[in-house]
């Protein structure tokens, strides 16, 4: 039985495929599963939220070791792999499933963001516009989501934009990657 202290963040950074796939090279995250949260509507599917009228977001829901990374260290790669400052829109991905957001899981979490938030913004000339919500239904997504990148390398999207995201993470933080 492992007794390892687990905490969760759920993080809302545009397609959940590049999220997922960067979280899950990350040393001190246990799981990383793809879903929505945020909106009206029980058990979305995939299709659903695309037609963007459900209210929900495309996220990751994280479970991390607190004692191997920190929530602030988290959002540090969260920052650095997505554009905070695009309203509903990350790169061609453009629709409210895309928003830039951070569902506070704790108190804590919520004080880490905003202080986070509040540094980040001296390095931008556009507004931080990430979302900080309250706890929601995490609804995961279909199965075919799970590991999508790993699983499907050579498909247009991820050749393309998840592998240059991954790549671009791999470089930035190669003292947090995970070992294979």
């Amino acid at each position: 039985m492992n007794n390892t202290l687990t905490e969760t963040a759920v993080l809302g950074g545009g397609c959940f495929w590049c999220t997922e796939a960067v979280f899950l090279r990350l040393r001190g995250v246990i799981d990383v599963q793809s879903g929505y949260c945020g909106g009206h509507v029980d058990n979305p599917s995939y299709e659903q939220v695309c037609e963007k009228n459900t209210g929900h977001i495309e996220v990751v829901k994280i479970e991390f070791n607190p004692q191997e990374i920190g929530f602030d260290d988290l959002l540090t790669v969260f920052f650095e792999t997505h554009d905070p400052t695009t309203p509903d829109r990350q790169g061609n991905d453009v629709g409210p499933q895309y928003a830039s957001a951070i569902f506070l899981q704790n108190p804590g979490q919520e004080a880490v963001a905003r202080s986070h938030i509040e540094r980040l913004q001296e390095q931008f000339a556009l507004p931080v516009v990430t979302k900080l919500l309250p706890k929601a239904q995490f609804w995961p997504a279909e199965a075919y989501h799970d590991n999508y990148f790993a699983r499907n390398p050579n498909q247009p999207y991820c050749a393309f934009v998840v592998s240059e995201k991954v790549n671009r993470f791999m470089k930035r933080f190669p003292d947090k990657l995970k070992a294979f």
